[in-house]
């Protein structure tokens, strides 16, 4: 990465020595892990790009554009609506980690049977590495789960501004309009900060860019489905995760080119594994960037991933907003619509979640269900039991599987994942 982007990393604020240390790390493990693989589509080389200027280029756009007045949201969740930020002229980008860092710092803040995810976060805001979280204008938090709830208490004396969410835990009438209240109060929050209207125009301009990035991400799911597989479940995990702070419009053209190439592929029969290779779904938590270590494992342990069912995966994108409302209470009602949708496990009771869940392993014709949990993550460990025990019933193989973020376990999963992946074989 180039030198003359230390200027910016010293006026954001960031520890240079930490920083470079992480950027060495991050670089090591993606070349092992990505640029590693076979019978990689070419256009793939957008991936590589941006991932090597993830704390470069990105951010300098980023404080580019806080020149010209636009805002910088940092978020934590898929319940945080893009739409309404991109209408107030400002830019969203996720701030979830997915390294363990500054780990002595964090027990000073977060006991240690805390998930990873959520200690992560806060080691990157303690170890001053990460130049999203410094760049943003304000960071939004949303209550899910007890562990987001409680540490943002802690988090809101660290940053410049937090802002905080509140979400249903159920679904009915009065978690809709508790949705929409909040949703209000955001968009209220949003002018406030921005200095700009949300209008009509505005707010429909902005659902237009969210849902075609949303409809890119639908194109390469479908394109998954063939066999053989055109395209890594490493590589597609990867462009979720960018998803979350790429340009909106930059990405929805690669991906689309990349699709572009992919059904070229699909034509000509070229995939990145042997049609008969074990076909596989993961569920459960996020993974953020880097936590790339079971995906890498099953995917050099004869599997390949064909779906994610998370809020980074098929979770977080796969429903699009209504954008034919006539009036901003009709246009508003779209927004609370699409986001309560989406079947996270902190909802109860969450039947959903399974019914979708079922149909990505019949639309993937998966072979197995990989239920991931971040340990100490209650909703999803817990709901993974019962959501196991109604897979295998339906006769669908399934490995439930807790970890963290060290690679302390790495062995053990390679081997519990290589005897899943032979006994899906039969």
């Amino acid at each position: 990465m180039p030198d003359d982007y230390r200027g910016m990393w010293t006026d954001l604020g960031l520890n240079l020595e930490a920083h470079d240390q992480l950027l060495e790390v991050l670089g090591k493990v993606y070349a092992d892990i990505f640029l590693s693989q076979q019978n990689r589509p070419k256009k793939a080389d957008y991936l590589d790009f941006v991932m090597s200027e993830i704390h470069g280029l990105r951010i300098k756009e980023l404080l580019d554009g806080k020149k010209q007045g636009h805002m910088v949201v940092g978020t934590y969740c898929t319940f945080v609506p893009e739409e309404i930020i991109i209408a107030a002229q400002g830019v969203m980008v996720g701030l979830c980690a997915g390294a363990d860092f500054a780990t002595d710092k964090v027990d000073q803040y977060l006991p240690k049977n805390l998930c990873a995810l959520i200690k992560s976060t806060f080691g990157f805001k303690l170890g001053r590495v990460c130049p999203y979280l410094e760049a943003s204008d304000i960071v939004v938090g949303e209550n899910t789960c007890d562990g987001k709830k409680k540490a943002y208490e802690v988090l809101q004396g660290l940053v410049r501004d937090l802002y905080v969410i509140d979400l249903p835990q159920m679904k009915n009438a009065d978690a809709r309009k508790l949705l929409r209240n909040e949703y209000r109060k955001f968009m209220g929050k949003m002018e406030q900060l921005s200095g700009n209207t949300i209008t009509m125009e505005s707010l429909k301009r902005a659902i237009t860019i969210v849902n075609a990035k949303r409809q890119a991400m639908h194109r390469l799911s479908r394109l998954r489905a063939s066999n053989p597989v055109p395209i890594s479940g490493l590589d597609s995990l990867l462009i979720n995760q960018i998803f979350f702070y790429e340009n909106p419009l930059r990405f929805t053209t690669q991906i689309n080119v990349l699709c572009d190439e992919l059904e070229d592929r699909i034509k000509s029969k070229a995939g990145v594994a042997p049609p008969e290779t074990p076909r596989l779904l993961i569920s459960g938590c996020p993974m953020a960037v880097p936590n790339w270590k079971l995906p890498a494992i099953v995917e050099t342990s004869g599997g390949v991933i064909v779906g994610e069912e998370s809020c980074i995966g098929e979770r977080g994108a796969r429903n699009l907003v209504d954008a034919h409302g006539e009036t901003m209470d009709t246009v508003l009602d779209a927004i609370v619509d699409r986001y309560l949708s989406i079947d996270c496990a902190v909802f109860t009771p969450n039947p959903d979640r399974l019914a979708h869940i079922r149909d990505m392993v019949k639309t993937y014709n998966a072979d197995g269900v990989i239920l991931y949990a971040i340990q100490f993550c209650t909703p999803y460990t817990v709901e993974g039991i019962s959501i196991a025990r109604a897979l295998e019933k339906d006769g669908i193989p399934v490995i439930r599987i807790e970890t963290d973020y060290t690679q302390e376990d790495a062995g053990q999963l390679k081997t519990r994942i290589q005897a899943f992946i032979e006994m899906v074989k039969g």
